[in-house]
């Protein structure tokens, strides 16, 4: 279910995401998927899109946040959503998901070994109750010109595929789904202390 056009404050989990070329987005679809087949409940909200309201974070039992990696930074609405998240006054917890192509290598999908998933902990006004690097979709015949040859070059200096040809798919759905139980067992946890 995508809550866009929310009417007010919920109860639900919300699932925000931030995503140039729809992996994010696919990121965050699977894991609301994976939350209803628990039982629960969940929304996903582009952030490009739809800026949340205090009340909507403040009511929302759970949030999660599942933003790209973009020539090395996250996107900047990732960092508005942070922003907003930190003025609340009793905020609820927040689970983070970073999707970068620097976690396809396996040494790099921590939240202690992943650089950029170190960089939005950082940003974070308090800690999160989970965080995970996962890697993305590198789609070279997607990307306009310039953004293929720059990022054929990160791929080049990183050991990547750099072949403009190719697209692969380097996100670890099984990392995603047990992201997702995770996040399941919080909810439950916290339904259950209400």
């Amino acid at each position: 279910m995508n809550a866009g056009a929310s009417s007010g404050p919920s109860r639900i989990p919300l699932v925000f995401y931030a995503t140039r070329d729809g992996q994010s987005r696919n990121i965050a679809a699977r894991i609301v998927e994976r939350l209803a087949a628990d039982g629960i409940r969940a929304t996903t909200r582009d952030l490009a899109a739809d800026s949340p309201t205090p009340a909507e974070l403040a009511a929302a039992p759970l949030l999660v946040l599942v933003a790209a990696v973009r020539y090395g930074r996250h996107l900047p609405e990732a960092g508005r959503f942070l922003a907003a998240y930190g003025r609340l006054s009793a905020p609820p917890p927040l689970a983070l998901a970073s999707v970068n192509l620097t976690a396809r290598k396996p040494v790099k999908s921590t939240a202690e070994t992943n650089p950029y998933l170190r960089k939005l902990i950082a940003r974070c006004p308090a800690r999160p109750v989970l965080a995970i690097a996962v890697a993305g979709r590198l789609d070279y015949p997607r990307y306009r010109w310039w953004d293929r040859q720059i990022i054929r070059i990160i791929m080049w200096l990183t050991g990547g595929p750099t072949d403009p040809t190719i697209c692969v798919d380097y996100t670890s759905w099984r990392a995603v789904d047990e992201f997702a139980s995770r996040l399941a067992e919080l909810h439950s946890r916290a339904a259950g202390a209400r």
